[in-house]
């Protein structure tokens, strides 16, 4: 049975968090946990907080167990970005985009 979970709007670009979630993709969740706890990346925050959802909404709604969970798909699409304005020289201002990232998870037990 397949679990799905979304975070949406996260500050952070897809880029960085495809860094991350290229680590985890195919392992068995307890394994993902470990790699996110020790990885010294700013998204890895985000991401554990989402697979600790997901595993929760398997255990709780569906009475799945943690142990044969695995992750089966994973994905960081690109969100809507904020423009902002930044100040220059001689009066112009430059701009600045300020990205957000939808992270979809998606849990299978074996």
């Amino acid at each position: 049975m397949e679990v799905k979970a979304k975070a949406r709007y996260i500050r952070m670009s897809s880029r960085k968090v495809k860094l991350v979630i290229d680590l985890i993709r195919g392992k068995s969740v307890k394994q993902a946990e470990a790699i996110l706890a020790f990885l010294n990346k700013a998204a890895a925050r985000p991401v554990s907080k989402l697979l600790q959802s997901d595993v929760a909404n398997a255990v709780n709604n569906f009475k799945l167990e943690k142990d044969k969970l695995f992750i089966k798909k994973i994905a960081a699409d690109q969100g809507p970005s904020l423009k902002r304005w930044r100040p220059r020289a001689f009066g112009r201002a430059a701009p600045i985009k300020k990205h957000t990232c939808h992270i979809s998870i998606v849990l299978e037990d074996r």
